[in-house]
């Protein structure tokens, strides 16, 4: 089971990059603007390339190489010796729910305008999640094999 919820997670994470992760608002009589990973990541390019390549690789690169690597790992296509760069890709994906969490509790913090969570927030973080229990799950069969 845990191979096809990762295959899965090769659909569901670049819908999650598209889906609005929050709904953001100066005012509170205007419409709220939605923002996703890639909308998040495109205005962050314009002002700091640095830190736009840094989301970038937490957000997209991380958690879709440790996906695929563990897709590999499930069909006999890679070696066993791939566990613990998986291990270490799948820290780099959980620390940008940690950033995320960070931008909403300072923007909510500041009191200036209206920020509301979006579906895709949930969405991300669930592919989050979900990639983690496979990572375990699969550390575990391996293990096994191994006794």
């Amino acid at each position: 089971m845990h191979r096809w919820i990762n295959l899965s997670l090769l659909i569901l994470f670049p819908i999650s990059w598209f889906a609005p992760l929050l709904k953001a608002g100066l005012l509170p009589l205007f419409k709220l603007k939605e923002i996703s990973v890639l909308t998040g990541l495109q205005s962050l390019w314009g002002t700091d390339v640095f830190l736009a390549l840094i989301v970038a690789i937490f957000a997209l690169v991380a958690p879709m190489a440790k996906t695929i690597g563990l897709a590999l790992l499930h069909w006999n296509m890679a070696s066993p010796r791939l566990a613990p760069a998986l291990r270490i890709m799948g820290k780099l994906a959980m620390a940008d729910i940690f950033l995320i969490a960070m931008y909403i509790t300072v923007a909510k913090g500041i009191g200036v305008g209206r920020l509301e969570v979006a579906w895709g927030l949930y969405l991300f973080t669930a592919c989050i999640l979900a990639s983690l229990w496979v990572g375990v799950r699969t550390e575990r069969i391996a293990s096994n094999l191994m006794d």
